[in-house]
């Protein structure tokens, strides 16, 4: 068993990242997507992007932050759950991480509107309507591959709540919030591809169970860290 002091020490600056997360991935979709993108207009989409591009590149720099810090997440929530099950502790570690993978390549999708409405000799073989549909195509292409990275965060979410509900240290409710998060994920994933005119529907599930999960388990290891009455038995 680690040290209590390592184990406090990992918690708390997972709890950090964590919230780097929530507050980086928050201010990208709700301050910066959704206030630039407007579905099914490529003409009021591309103007918004334009005019609001510096805004746009802060967008993408947030959501590379948010990565980066899942990274770290990954690392850390492994150290501080092996003593629980290795193998699935490491398993829980690699599906983060490829979504982390999936959701950095997307990124790509993301910042390529900036280029099509830009300046350059390239471009000019494409007429100002593709040129916005295009960029509208790519960011709706992004959308999905934030679906993609869900079923590979999903799945990590079910084993990190098994590991969290098996250990000491954690209390069992949150291991549930974590699973049932994960289960939402999956959920979400699953309608939108499958059936896409109940998507609304599935995403509100996932706004409320994932917001009360994730944002639980960051309070708790910022606040908490672990439950040290146990590790001192």
């Amino acid at each position: 068993m680690q040290s209590l002091q390592i184990m406090k020490t990992n918690a708390r600056t997972a709890g950090i990242l964590y919230l780097i997360i929530i507050i980086s991935g928050l201010f990208s979709e709700m301050f910066v997507r959704s206030g630039i993108i407007v579905p099914g207009d490529a003409a009021a989409t591309a103007g918004n992007i334009t005019t609001h591009s510096f805004l746009f590149r802060v967008g993408f720099i947030s959501d590379l932050v948010m990565v980066m810090s899942d990274v770290g997440v990954a690392l850390l929530l492994y150290l501080l759950l092996k003593p629980v099950n290795q193998g699935l502790s490491m398993l829980a570690a690699f599906f983060r991480l490829a979504q982390a993978t999936v959701i950095g390549i997307n990124l790509l999708n993301f910042y390529l509107p900036l280029l099509l409405l830009g300046e350059g000799d390239y471009l000019s073989s494409f007429s100002g309507e593709q040129l916005n549909a295009l960029s509208l195509l790519f960011l709706n292409a992004h959308s999905y591959g934030y679906l993609i990275s869900g079923v590979f965060f999903g799945i990590s979410c079910i084993f990190l709540g098994h590991l969290i509900f098996r250990a000491e240290y954690f209390p069992k409710w949150l291991g549930a919030l974590v699973v049932a998060a994960g289960i939402s994920y999956l959920i979400d994933c699953v309608v939108n591809f499958l059936f896409p005119e109940l998507a609304s529907t599935s995403e509100i599930l996932v706004i409320t169970v994932a917001v009360i999960s994730e944002l639980s388990l960051c309070l708790f290891l910022l606040i908490k860290g672990v439950k040290t009455t146990v590790l001192l038995k």
